[in-house]
């Protein structure tokens, strides 16, 4: 299989943590779209070897260690590590178009991205708020469900979101009946299509303390989680809530889960990050394609030092290879 991967933020770690990833030889063809020329300049800084081999749709091979397989994709200015340009937004909106592309018509087997920075690419006047909503937007997906993955952790940690980049002032009325059912049944069935999970186990967070206490601390749980809840359960799926958030994530729930559905990103994602960050993972369910990413921001602090860790990216990438060879494997089934 082939693998596509952007480098996102030139000037953060992104591009260090792919030419230290290049050092070991890869078990698939990946395919990195950037800037041959700066990548070969991150290389020296970085004091490692590195061989750039031009990207070929003809030729399916895994390079060997020190060396990347590259589809041009040029930068505007030179970058200066930890300095983000607005200049060279475009270039990195571009990488991202030609990895959908190619994801979509089959010539990569998945997407695994670097971290980006929101403010300079909104800088350069184009409006972005993540990468989650700009990849929906170039596959015309209309609805994906952000989620992380520590798949390292005792079991296997899954927390999903149903809102995402949002102000606390706003989740309350972002979650309605219709995009919760929305969410958990792209979750549901994610985690059939790409996991190999048969009936997915799924807790569902309150919105409120306690879970609303029976409408004492809030009405969200009544009027809206729990119609829901029921009415999906209803319909066959394996749906557990709503659960005070508090004690939700506990080792005896875990284990009774495959997944957790949290209601908004601080609520679900700092105890996964607790017991995962580095090596955890990030994944858009919904898409028509495979996309995974990092964990983490782009660390402009670490860019160019040698010093930032790949174990997220390692980890990204392993998760987009479990996931391409899951869903190949119930291609050629129903074929």
């Amino acid at each position: 299989m082939r693998f596509v991967i952007t480098p996102g933020e030139p000037a953060g770690i992104g591009p260090d943590l792919i030419i230290q990833l290049a050092q070991n030889q890869q078990e698939h063809e990946l395919v990195c779209i950037a800037d041959p020329d700066f990548l070969q300049q991150r290389a020296k800084k970085l004091g490692l070897p590195l061989t750039i081999i031009p990207y070929d749709i003809n030729t399916n091979k895994t390079p060997p260690a020190t060396c990347l397989t590259v589809l041009n994709e040029p930068l505007s200015n030179p970058t200066v590590c930890g300095q983000a340009d607005s200049k060279n937004a475009q270039s990195q909106l571009n990488a991202l178009k030609r990895a959908v592309n190619g994801c979509l018509s089959g010539e990569f087997s998945a997407l695994i991205t670097g971290p980006m920075h929101k403010g300079a690419i909104n800088k350069a006047g184009i409006p972005f708020t993540g990468h989650t909503e700009y990849l929906a937007e170039l596959s015309k997906t209309k609805k994906v469900v952000m989620m992380l993955a520590a798949p390292e952790s005792s079991n296997q940690l899954r927390v999903a979101l149903a809102t995402t980049h949002l102000p606390l002032s706003k989740v309350s009325q972002a979650i309605t009946q219709e995009s919760l059912e929305e969410v958990i049944t792209i979750l549901d069935q994610d985690l059939k299509k790409s996991f190999a999970i048969r009936s997915p186990r799924i807790l569902i967070c309150g919105l409120n303390p306690h879970a609303g206490e029976d409408g004492h601390l809030g009405n969200e749980e009544i009027n809206t989680i729990i119609p829901v809840i029921n009415k999906l359960n209803n319909k066959g799926l394996n749906l557990k809530g709503p659960l005070p958030a508090d004690t939700l994530f506990t080792q005896k729930n875990l284990e009774q889960a495959d997944a957790v559905l949290a209601m908004y990103h601080d609520q679900g994602l700092p105890v996964l990050k607790h017991v995962g960050f580095g090596t955890s993972v990030n994944i858009t369910l919904g898409l028509p394609i495979i996309r995974t990413s990092v964990d983490h921001g782009t660390a402009f602090d670490l860019a160019g030092t040698g010093k930032a860790s790949t174990g997220s990216l390692k980890a990204a990438l392993d998760m987009a290879i479990q996931m391409a060879t899951v869903t190949q494997r119930k291609n050629i089934n129903v074929t």
